[in-house]
């Protein structure tokens, strides 16, 4: 359906995630990856959805000069938004533990952002998702960190992972979004740039 309507269009996923990987895989449309280094460094007066549009946007920067006529490239960024401070991924093992154990027992925004660069368009769109966790003991955040080792996931979880079926009490938006990419919202970006 999405493919015959971008079969005209060359679709570059910047993303090194495996998880955002495996969401354009089912969406069943054509697309290649290619990935440049960026420095994920935002200025402190940024808040909330605004640090994901930002991270989103300057990681399409270092393909600007070499997009050609019909390339869609998209960036993606996803923070947790928690007592008005941005959690990205952790630096070490305390940092992890350290995170999860703040977010325990309360409720967190998570924001992803994609960004769609073309030669003459850009677009950033952003979700929100609010999760609860329950009270997680030292020992369920230990296990998990030890297990898991999520190192690599704003936040320091992956809610598709043992510590989001077991803490997870409430989820308000979208669950994919909490993964890394609001997918009804890219979709419809880009259903309207094949369209238009």
């Amino acid at each position: 359906m999405l493919r015959e309507k971008l079969q005209n269009f060359n679709i570059i996923l910047a993303s090194g995630s495996p998880r955002r990987q495996q969401f354009f895989k089912e969406l069943d449309i054509e697309y290649e990856i290619r990935l440049k280094p960026v420095d994920e460094v935002f200025s402190e007066r940024l808040k909330g959805s605004n640090i994901s549009d930002y991270l989103a946007q300057i990681k399409a920067l270092p393909f600007r000069n070499e997009l050609k006529e019909n390339d869609i490239l998209i960036t993606a960024d996803t923070i947790v938004w928690h007592e008005n401070k941005a959690l990205g991924k952790p630096t070490n093992r305390d940092d992890a533990f350290n995170m999860i154990k703040s977010m325990s027992g309360k409720t967190h925004d998570v924001i992803s952002s994609v960004c769609f660069t073309m030669i003459d368009f850009a677009k950033t769109v952003n979700s929100v998702t609010k999760v609860t966790f329950k009270q997680f003991s030292d020992e369920e955040i230990t296990y998990y960190i030890n297990n898991f080792k999520p190192f690599d996931k704003a936040g320091s979880y992956g809610i598709q992972e043992w510590i989001g079926h077991i803490g997870v009490t409430k989820l308000e938006g979208s669950y994919v979004n909490v993964m890394g990419m609001p997918m009804a919202k890219v979709y419809k970006v880009l259903t309207d740039i094949a369209e238009r």
